[in-house]
């Protein structure tokens, strides 16, 4: 009788499990083909293609037009797949003892989360730094958030004000970007929760003089930028995707975003029966020039001869075609939206991965993706924001200010006009600081408020851990190894290569428990190199405390990384309990 009932429930769990599958499936075509659907509309929505969810360009300077992107008021419930971080019931009798025994062997996890299906919308329209920057832009957008600009007076225009439960944003150089909520009883010197991120990854960008030839291949020069682990980039389907400045009329210049959707460039591995070496370390300078073409395709076109002309105006450098080769810029023409080559006259450039970001696993439970470190915490930061103020009563009791931070250039340093290192956020927290509350305080009633919110307010430093890796379990300390979906890891260095103390830990353990989101610890052997983020810099740039933490990845700097579903879920929930949760329990866990 055990072996038949046994054999009946195994058939049961069965069916079960593919009933579940073929929802699942059902649930991601859906969304899969609503989306595709959505973005092919131009007509319903022309800014979309401009996001980079097709080759079309974005005129940046034209007034700034909401984004249609499939999101929702409707909030995901943050309920966590099975066995994940469930404390385990322990009890005597055998019936339970078996039933938990059963549950843990064969239970499957819940569907990925709706954030997680946004996740992928929002890294597979944000190849660069400039689309990442464009799209949350158009997120928040959508969300009611009021674009501004540094130069701008903040105070003392009416036209440009920012007035206590306002919602706003702001960019620099397309690539970096700040967006905040004041709180409807804000005072001058109050506290501002912050969350930093970063929008750039490890990438190949386009040299300035690109075009290069050898033994009948058109090639494109690139230079490396970051850490990347180069050899990940060989033998993939490469594309293009960037930023380029137009001439629109005499004396006139536009930026505009493009992407070409189609793969054109390639870098091959060396056959193995040419490279019996066991260690794969290419030359970055000779081994990884990519191919775009043949030069004998190129030579059978019909191509007028252009000659220097005779009285022709003086250019400082040498032509865009004699830097790079025709074809290639014929090809970003199109993107940009430009009549001719001759319009194009400088553009910042980044090779991509064509291969869109996916859920993997056997119940979906990983995200396979380039550009998790860092698009994963942005997305979430931004979201986090967008939920905390959705109700139109959020900011009615909040005495302090919701900010999150995006910079460019941290894989490079951060030391840059618009990178952490720089004066942007310093720059816009001594603004905020002074901002005349709901009772009319004048700018000049109190000369310290920048110091006295500095003191006051807290900033998260949200960049990507380090999960434990299966096969290399010897490289993680024994008692730190965390896991994918088993929640947002706090990093720890005594060194601090992380900003991380104790009181920011008790901070941001008391947000996950009232989001009822798990969180995990990390730290590095004393034998291994640590890494380092934003965080150390801005806490000691600005004075503010700062606590370092991310979500756990595997093949950081990889150009295909590996994250987990829920994950997305867990911070979006931590962030949005510390943003809208910060100005009640400041002043509990204070330490002068």
């Amino acid at each position: 009788m055990r072996c038949i009932k046994s054999g009946r429930r195994i058939a049961s769990r069965a069916a079960s499990t593919a009933k579940q599958h073929t929802t699942i499936s059902a649930a991601t075509y859906r969304t899969a083909s609503s989306f595709s659907r959505f973005a092919s509309s131009s007509a319903a929505c022309p800014s979309v293609r401009a996001t980079g969810l097709s080759p079309s360009a974005i005129r940046l300077h034209s007034s700034p037009r909401a984004l249609c992107l499939a999101t929702t008021s409707t909030t995901t419930a943050r309920v966590p797949p099975r066995n994940f971080y469930s404390p385990t019931t322990t009890t005597t009798t055998a019936a339970a003892i078996t039933t938990t025994t059963t549950s843990s062997s064969s239970s499957k996890m819940a569907p990925p989360p709706k954030s997680a299906h946004e996740f992928l919308d929002f890294v597979n329209a944000s190849p660069t730094p400039y689309h990442a920057v464009q799209t949350a832009s158009a997120l928040l957008t959508q969300a009611g958030f009021t674009r501004i600009s540094e130069r701008d007076p903040w105070s003392s225009s009416p036209n440009t004000a920012i007035l206590p439960g306002g919602k706003y944003f702001l960019t620099r150089n397309a690539s970096s970007l700040i967006a905040f909520a004041v709180g409807s009883q804000w005072t001058p010197g109050n506290p501002i929760a912050m969350i930093g991120a970063h929008t750039d990854s490890p990438c190949l960008r386009i040299k300035p003089v690109s075009k290069r030839t050898a033994n009948g291949y058109l090639q494109v020069g690139v230079e490396t930028y970051g850490g990347g682990i180069w050899h990940s980039w060989f033998d993939r389907d490469l594309s293009v995707a960037g930023r380029v400045l137009v001439k629109v009329k005499e004396g006139e210049f536009e930026q505009r975003l493009v992407r070409v959707e189609k793969p054109i460039v390639r870098i091959p591995s060396l056959a193995i029966h040419l490279h019996r070496q066991s260690n794969f370390d290419p030359n970055k300078e000779e081994e990884m020039v990519p191919i775009a073409g043949l030069v004998e395709e190129v030579l059978n076109k019909k191509s007028e001869e252009k000659g220097e002309l005779e009285g022709e105006a003086f250019e400082p450098l040498k032509a865009m075609d004699e830097r790079h080769h025709p074809e290639f810029l014929e090809l970003i023409a199109k993107e940009a939206g430009v009549g001719s080559v001759g319009d194009i006259q400088d553009f910042e450039l980044i090779l991509y991965d064509t291969q869109k970001a996916v859920l993997g696993g056997l119940n979906d439970e990983f995200i396979y993706s380039g550009r998790l470190d860092n698009l994963d915490m942005t997305f979430c930061g931004v979201k986090a924001l967008m939920e905390s103020v959705k109700d139109d009563r959020a900011l009615e009791g909040e005495k302090g200010i919701r900010l999150v931070a995006c910079f460019d250039h941290e894989e490079i340093g951060s030391l840059s006009a618009h990178g952490a290192d720089s004066n942007l956020l310093p720059a816009v927290l001594r603004r905020l600081s002074v901002l005349p509350g709901t009772k009319g305080e004048k700018v000049e009633s109190n000369e310290t408020a920048f110091e006295q919110t500095l003191a006051k307010s807290f900033l998260i430093s949200a960049d990507m851990a380090h999960a434990v890796h299966p096969n290399y379990a010897g490289k993680y300390e024994r008692n730190h190894q965390p896991q994918m979906n088993k929640g947002t890891v706090i990093k720890i260095n005594a060194n601090q290569r992380y900003a991380t103390n104790s009181p920011g830990i008790v901070l941001v353990q008391e947000c996950g428990r009232r989001k009822k989101v798990p969180l995990q610890l990390f730290v590095v052997k004393n034998d291994s190199p640590c890494g380092s983020t934003i965080g150390p810099m801005l806490s000691a740039k600005l004075g503010v405390r700062t606590l370092d933490l991310g979500n756990p990845q595997l093949s950081m700097h990889s150009i295909r990384e590996m994250g987990g579903s829920w994950d997305v879920e867990y911070a979006i929930g931590l962030f949005e309990g510390f943003l809208s949760g910060y100005g009640e329990m400041e002043g509990r866990i204070l330490v002068d």
